[in-house]
């Protein structure tokens, strides 16, 4: 079983059926990451030159034949960050480069597989909520992924000029400590181990031969 497939407990996660106020025990103090603001952007970036680190195998015959590009990681690394707050509005100007790091697929001039990594590079300058000065600090972060379908190689550089499609969502967050009402503990059901259970087929047939009834006369 799992939360998934059992829903018989009052203490398992899931939606709400009648007054949602109706069995709570307690107020916990638990810690989790409040995201007081965030924001999403999609955009193609076209002929963005990505430069190729830690090929393998080392020392590939070129030309390369370009692949494919994706992210190596949902987060990106945030830098030049600045934060100017507006003051005839409620929240900031934040400005920030996002680095991704991406794995980038291609063959060789003899046709063969090889990786690389590289950085792709993203500006954002966006309006958030910003909260108000306070001893505990917030982040800004950037949840990330890239991908690039199509792209040429450069012989001049050794580097591929690829088009690249980004989702970004920008969010500022803080570690913090709620008192929230709760159910209790959750009840985790017992685990339901896989099988292939080759022989349930077979066990499910009768014993005997079912409804051998004929319309003719015997």
């Amino acid at each position: 079983m799992s939360f998934f497939s059992n829903f018989h407990s009052d203490r398992c996660p899931g939606q709400f059926t009648g007054n949602p106020l109706n069995g709570l025990t307690e107020k916990v103090c638990i810690q989790a990451e409040k995201i007081f603001d965030a924001c999403i952007r999609q955009t193609q970036i076209d002929n963005y030159t990505l430069t190729l680190t830690d090929l393998t195998p080392a020392n590939p015959t070129y030309p390369l034949t370009f692949i494919s590009a994706r992210s190596l990681t949902a987060e990106a690394t945030v830098s030049n960050l600045s934060i100017d707050r507006q003051v005839d509005k409620n929240c900031a100007r934040v400005q920030a480069t996002l680095t991704i790091p991406v794995e980038v697929l291609y063959t060789d001039a003899n046709g063969v597989e090889g990786s690389a990594t590289a950085n792709v590079s993203i500006v954002e300058d966006v309006l958030l909520f910003v909260p108000a000065p306070s001893i505990m600090p917030f982040s800004v972060k950037g949840v990330v992924s890239v991908v690039a379908p199509e792209g040429s190689f450069d012989a001049t550089n050794n580097t591929f000029t690829v088009n690249i499609c980004a989702t970004v969502i920008l969010k500022i967050s803080m570690l913090v400590e709620l008192l929230v009402p709760t159910y209790g503990y959750c009840v985790i059901p017992p685990a339901q181990e896989y099988s292939q259970e080759v022989c349930s087929g077979f066990f499910e047939l009768p014993l005997y031969p079912q409804g051998c009834h004929c319309n003719g006369k015997g």
